[in-house]
């Protein structure tokens, strides 16, 4: 795949923890705010989603809330570098598909023009020959 394409594609590698989210929500946008912490690497364990998570203090509906916030955050990226990608992708296969095209079509025009003009010529030789070998009337 081509890597000029690929590496505009976003990819997640970034932990986001839902109270960081929640508190840059809730924030007032009046003060500016500080640059963005480096990414944190990516934690090997996953919990369960079933599993209640009492400690950060998250409702069912805020949680719910945070899930759609990410969701859709995840989809804008993805739209955004699709149709380029797709395009590229259906031009490449067609720029190939339409070169074979071409070719055999250019084959097929040179052994129909090749035939054509050995008919032709076939024809217009019989007519000349036939013309010589016919005596003339005397005039």
């Amino acid at each position: 795949m081509n890597e000029q394409i690929d590496s505009g594609i976003p990819v997640l590698t970034e932990v986001i923890s839902p109270d960081e989210i929640i508190a840059e929500n809730n924030a007032a946008p009046a003060a500016p705010q500080a640059p963005a912490p480096s990414p944190t690497p990516m934690q090997s364990f996953v919990e369960p989603a079933d599993t209640p998570q009492t400690s950060s203090g998250l409702s069912a509906e805020e949680w719910q809330q945070l899930e759609q916030t990410v969701k859709e955050g995840v989809l804008r990226q993805v739209l955004s570098r699709i149709d380029f990608v797709l395009e590229h992708r259906v031009s490449d296969s067609l720029a190939e598909v339409l070169q074979v095209a071409v070719d055999k079509l250019a084959d097929d025009i040179r052994a129909g023009l090749r035939q054509s003009l050995e008919e032709v010529v076939t024809r217009a030789v019989t007519q000349e020959l036939s013309k010589i070998k016919i005596p003339r009337p005397p005039q």
